[in-house]
């Protein structure tokens, strides 16, 4: 049963995320400009992280008072040794991936964007054989999958399907700074609470969003439009509450082997999403395309997926 929850977890917070550039590209269609778009999701989703993480500070530190009145003293030197500020520097990567993902879908299908975003399976890997200096044939295998998979999931062998350079580019850059979001996830300051973890990481989002957009926020955003409003909170929720909240729960029940291919369900529910909110068509090669890639993650953490077994 408890493998079962952080499974739904893992998969709950992956498909929360597969639904935000479909929701983006409709607000943008409807006139809402992604500026306050973006501005909305990470203000809302800071408040929100930062009101939880200080109910369980608040809720933690009583209970521990009772049992040591040493205990706050140790938590802060904790929380001083490993430094929020490096958890707001890491954060400008999450605020990043927003800000390239939702600019690519102004020029290309949503379908085509998010498998262009999970292009940080393969700059994963190749950033932890690096950074480890080690080699894994797998995980190299995988990473090939992952490209000839992404060749057929954008439809990249039809003349036909030339896709805007501009959005392929911004496409590729939001996969690079969602590959130093989940470096940053998995190695930055793990010994702080999650919730806390999480509302700096927010906070260096917004604040990143807020040094990209500075101007525009106050000229173009109508921020006593209700309908804006409407969508920033579903941003916010799906995008800066529920998969922080989710993951951190989930992950550790799952491990990183089986939480990385519960990941990838992303892509399909952007898909499918994008299909049927906004009619994009999709072919049957670039389904093909989006199964290799889900296979390529299964090959990519064979080897996590076998040490609990050993």
């Amino acid at each position: 049963m408890q493998k079962l929850k952080g499974i739904l977890l893992v998969a709950l917070g992956a498909a929360s995320y597969g639904l935000l550039a479909t929701f983006v590209k409709k607000a943008n269609i409807e006139g809402h400009p992604t500026s306050g778009l973006n501005f909305l999701q990470y203000l809302i989703g800071f408040i929100a992280l930062a009101s939880i993480a200080l109910f369980a500070a608040k809720r933690k530190s009583n209970a521990v008072v009772l049992k040591n009145n040493t205990a706050l003293d140790t938590t802060s030197k904790v929380h001083k040794k490993n430094g929020p500020l490096r958890l707001v520097l890491f954060g400008f990567a999450s605020g990043l991936t927003s800000y390239f993902y939702y600019y690519s879908i102004q020029y290309i299908p949503v379908s085509v964007a998010i498998v262009l975003l999970m292009q940080a399976i393969w700059m994963g890997v190749v950033l932890e054989l690096w950074m480890s200096k080690t080699f894994q044939l797998s995980k190299i295998i995988g990473s090939a999958l992952v490209i000839i998979g992404t060749l057929f999931a954008v439809d990249a062998f039809h003349a036909e399907s030339a896709l805007n350079a501009q959005g392929l580019i911004y496409g590729i850059l939001a996969s690079i700074s969602y590959t130093v979001s989940l470096y940053a996830a998995n190695t930055v300051a793990l010994q702080l609470p999650n919730m806390v973890r999480s509302k700096y990481i927010g906070l260096g989002a917004l604040l990143i969003v807020v040094l990209i957009w500075n101007l525009q926020l106050i000229e173009v955003v109508d921020f006593g439009n209700a309908a804006l409003w409407k969508y920033g909170l579903f941003l916010a929720f799906f995008g800066a509450i529920l998969p922080p909240i989710a993951f951190n729960k989930g992950f550790p029940i799952t491990g990183i082997g089986l939480g990385s291919i519960l990941v990838s369900i992303e892509i399909p529910v952007s898909i499918l999403s994008a299909s049927l909110v906004l009619n994009e068509e999709v072919k049957g090669l670039q389904w093909m395309g989006v199964c290799i890639i889900i296979v390529s993650v299964i090959v990519i953490n064979y080897q996590q997926l076998k040490a609990p077994k050993s």
